[in-house]
């Protein structure tokens, strides 16, 4: 059964509930504050993958000796967030439409859906997503103005992807589309379009140094797609790991996160990225126990304390994207550190 809300239980802190949403993407027991709903509405523990692109593309900036509008990047970075946050939303909200979502679907199973467990109506949470939408809108007819047409590519290019995915007529997560989106959502839409936004041009070299992270950004999805290929099979929904099988997908899941070092690696002696970012090779401890993970069938029940369960791989790859892309961000500052 979906987890719900449990009222009459001991109310903790505001800081403790809103860091348990963050951390698992479940409402926190007791009644719902604002910010706790807010956070569980747009699965807001998923944000920092988002942040992670934001800052690499004002690194890259700094890096490159480029001449930054901090205004500018601030704006983009905030657009990015918002527009995720949207596109969560957006989500649900298409995947309840065509009938995906149901109650006894992963996704109402690893957290409660906002209206399949009644804390929200369709119409309501419509109008939050519109609400998003028009403040990404506004950052974007703001940039447009600042920065030239190329704003308006970068944004609407994420936004037709992004509705794309789960939205009707294209779905793309049902043909084996969805995780190529996020390679190019994550990789140069995000991080090349806040580069732009910062900087005013985009060169080649960026585009390629957002290549690593997009694909590790995408081992998450994959991850989430092997956990929920047994309802998704059936139902039609041919995600890549329904089309590889579930064997073929955990190994191109594995050989995408050796990509990720091996690109760093690459983009390093290309002098694209400074050598500092080779600190993300200090997550490799976490690579051998996820790549050991990846390697196994999923278990029949979780062997540990499990809040997102049945989701079992997708959290394993997202720790490794965390924790790998945090080791990046720092390598970054430390090679815009020194550049300067």
């Amino acid at each position: 059964m979906a987890k719900t809300t449990e009222p009459g239980t001991r109310k903790q802190s505001l800081p403790k509930r809103w860091l348990y949403v963050l951390a698992t993407t479940n409402p926190p027991k007791g009644e719902l504050d604002p910010i706790s709903k807010w956070l569980w509405l747009t699965r807001a523990g998923v944000l920092p993958m988002t942040l992670v692109a934001a800052g690499l593309g004002g690194l890259l900036a700094v890096y490159r000796d480029a001449s930054v509008n901090w205004l500018y990047f601030t704006l983009a970075a905030l657009g990015l967030v918002l527009a995720h946050m949207a596109n969560n939303i957006m989500n649900d909200l298409f995947d309840l439409e065509v009938g995906t979502d149901t109650a006894d679907y992963p996704r109402n199973l690893y957290s409660p859906h906002p209206v399949i467990s009644g804390v929200v109506t369709r119409k309501r949470l419509a109008m939050y997503a519109l609400a998003v939408n028009v403040l990404c809108l506004a950052i974007m007819i703001f940039l447009t103005a600042e920065r030239g047409w190329p704003i308006v590519a970068f944004a609407l290019g994420g936004f037709f992807l992004s509705a794309a995915y789960t939205a009707p007529p294209l779905r793309l997560k049902k043909h084996g589309l969805g995780e190529p989106t996020v390679i190019a959502v994550w990789g140069p839409l995000m991080v090349g379009g806040v580069y732009y936004a910062a900087t005013g041009t985009i060169p080649a070299a960026v585009l390629l140094a957002s290549l690593p992270y997009a694909v590790l950004c995408t081992t998450v999805l994959m991850g989430k797609h092997i956990d929920k290929a047994p309802w998704d099979g059936p139902a039609g929904t041919h995600t890549l790991p329904v089309i590889l099988g579930d064997k073929v997908a955990r190994d191109v899941t594995r050989g995408m996160f050796l990509a990720f070092y091996l690109l760093v690696g690459a983009l390093v002696i290309a002098d694209i990225l400074p050598i500092f970012t080779l600190l993300v090779f200090a997550s490799f401890p976490l690579l051998v126990k996820v790549w050991n993970v990846f390697g196994q069938p999923k278990p029949a029940e979780s062997p540990m304390p499990n809040p997102v369960w049945p989701l079992w791989f997708a959290p394993h790859a997202f720790l490794l994207t965390r924790r790998a892309g945090g080791l990046l961000i720092l390598g970054m500052i430390a090679g815009a550190i020194v550049g300067v």
